[in-house]
């Protein structure tokens, strides 16, 4: 796992395309913070660039670093979460703006994956996480599943996991906003 991990780093740091395992399923990455990197992935995904992306962090002082105002009610349903939980937070800073709803918002989720956050960790920025597929098409988290178009249109795929068969699905999504309003998306 270690040796993937400094891989995809040296990809990310690079401004590379990395196709990598989540904590729910396989996803396209790159630096969070790297406007040109975030294009990549939308030309990959065939997806309208209107259309913002999930960012990971590891931990919750990284987050800090990426969101203006972190509300009370957001740490609470990261708390009370029991299983992968992206929160859409109302203003973001220092993150690549293409990345960006339209409104400045941003979803971001704190995995609970020991590669996803030794990953994050090692990069020491926060990492696209957006699903492995065509837009429009399902995603999966069985690596046998992707299209090879996907794994062809990358600049390094992980070989960590690949041979997992373990079905999950993508993460809840919440908007919660500066007044503690929280709106179910997924």
């Amino acid at each position: 796992m270690q040796i993937e991990i400094e891989n995809a780093v040296q990809a990310l740091n690079q401004g590379k395309i990395i196709l990598y395992p989540t904590d729910t399923v396989w996803g396209l990455g790159c630096d969070a913070t790297d406007e040109e990197a975030v294009e990549k992935i939308f030309t990959i995904k065939k997806r309208s660039a209107t259309k913002s992306l999930i960012v990971m962090v590891s931990n919750f002082l990284m987050l800090r670093q990426y969101v203006r105002e972190v509300p009370f009610k957001a740490v609470e349903l990261m708390e009370e979460a029991t299983g992968p939980l992206t929160v859409i937070y109302p203003e973001s800073k220092n993150l690549a703006h293409n990345l960006l709803a339209e409104d400045g918002s941003v979803g971001i989720r704190i995995p609970n994956d020991e590669f996803c956050k030794g990953l994050i960790s090692a990069f020491g920025k926060p990492i696209v996480s957006t699903s492995a597929n065509i837009s429009g098409e399902k995603p999966t988290s069985v690596f046998r599943e992707l299209s090879t178009e996907i794994v062809n249109n990358v600049d390094y795929v992980v070989s960590y996991r690949q041979e997992d068969e373990t079905i999950c699905a993508p993460s809840h999504i919440v908007k919660v906003d500066n007044s503690g309003n929280v709106i179910t998306i997924r």
